[in-house]
């Protein structure tokens, strides 16, 4: 059961704590408190685990400080889509708002390699009116020979980089806590002139205690891939695990499953799921078709097949799109092979605003059909 406060509902006032004194007497009932502070107002949600089927909705709305109850049926708790909850499932972040109902591209490069690369790729980004992109700072690799990425040490012109060029938001995917640290001191080093998105990697989906500490800090918001070895609702519950520990902005990304099925793609897609997170969940939904295909193969159409699915997911309601793109990917350090050329992007975004326009026709159809 989830009780949701009233804005602004002061902690120290004699109605919280009269509140506070009655949930401390429930039986075989823990709660926990989490506070959302907004530009305009605080928004306070108490979580209650344990014996709650007794407890009676309308009394619990009776309670001081409680505008609203939300009786939890479904098992993901916090971020879960649950009967008669009208939460919303928008959050903002350095003046981008990311949602159910918004789309935003990140294109950018796989693994940072140099000042120069890193350059042309958010003059093209602001040429082409984005304001996010990806930046591989830490690179997780199968093998220990390869390139682990540069670390803590690119991040100082990388941040001053989308300062220059107006990038708000970077996806940086981190693979140990101390990572969070070392950007949020490049960060304030640089006069925090962008954003970042700490991105969980498939191989750290199940890295609880990352999940957790990742989860404990708000001033990032999350993309957590799904799993390459796990079911969607393995995937779902390491999202549970941010937003358990009180960091709700959670994006979840679909990143396609690792099986010899989706040969010769790198991965099979599953962006067919991308409905279905939205059903279940509030979060919104990322896409990342590069390391779903993983190579540059076009049809006899002339259309890639990275950009093949790319339409898939957004005309099924895709909120995010994470895609490689590179100034040279024959000189790119990581994925070279299947990233998009500067060249392409102008192709890409047409084809994006094609595939978004064709579901916002599907979604008022819908609307007709179902009021009909």
């Amino acid at each position: 059961m989830i009780l949701i406060l009233t804005p602004n509902s002061d902690p120290q006032g004699a109605e919280y704590q009269q509140l506070v004194g009655f949930l401390d007497q429930l039986p075989n009932i823990q709660y926990r408190m989490h506070v959302e502070q907004g530009v305009l107002q605080r928004l306070t949600e108490v979580y209650l685990i344990g014996d709650t089927a007794a407890l009676s909705l309308d009394y619990m709305k009776s309670l001081p400080c409680v505008e609203r109850v939300v009786r939890v049926s479904e098992e993901y708790r916090v971020l879960g889509r649950h009967k008669d909850d009208t939460r919303t499932s928008e959050f903002e972040y350095n003046g981008v708002t990311f949602s159910q109902d918004h789309l935003h591209i990140f294109a950018g490069l796989c693994a940072v390699d140099t000042p120069e690369h890193v350059e042309r790729m958010m003059q093209a980004l602001q040429a082409h009116g984005q304001v996010c992109t990806r930046m591989g700072a830490y690179k997780p690799r199968t093998s220990p020979y390869s390139f682990q990425g540069h670390g803590k040490n690119c991040l100082p012109y990388v941040f001053e980089l989308a300062g220059k060029y107006g990038i708000k938001v970077i996806a940086m995917e981190i693979t140990h806590e101390s990572h969070v640290e070392e950007i949020r001191a490049a960060l304030h080093a640089t006069g925090n002139p962008t954003g970042v998105m700490l991105q969980i990697g498939t191989r750290n989906t199940q890295n609880f205690e990352l999940l957790k500490i990742v989860g404990r800090q708000q001033e990032f918001p999350v993309l957590i891939k799904r799993g390459f070895g796990i079911t969607l609702d393995e995937s779902l519950n390491a999202a549970e695990y941010l937003a358990s520990e009180g960091n709700r902005k959670v994006v979840f990304g679909l990143r396609g499953m690792k099986t010899n099925m989706g040969d010769p793609h790198r991965n099979f897609v599953d962006f067919a799921h991308v409905p279905v997170v939205k059903r279940l969940t509030r979060m919104p939904v990322c896409i990342d078709p590069s390391h779903s295909v993983g190579t540059r193969a076009a049809g006899p159409d002339g259309i890639l097949d990275i950009m093949q699915v790319v339409a898939q997911g957004v005309v099924a309601g895709a909120n995010m799109i994470l895609v490689d793109f590179h100034p040279a990917p024959s000189k790119a350090l990581v994925d070279g092979p299947q990233a998009l050329t500067l060249a392409e992007l102008p192709h890409f975004l047409e084809d994006v605003a094609l595939a978004r326009e064709t579901y916002l026709q599907r979604v008022a159809l819908a609307k007709q059909y179902v009021k009909g």
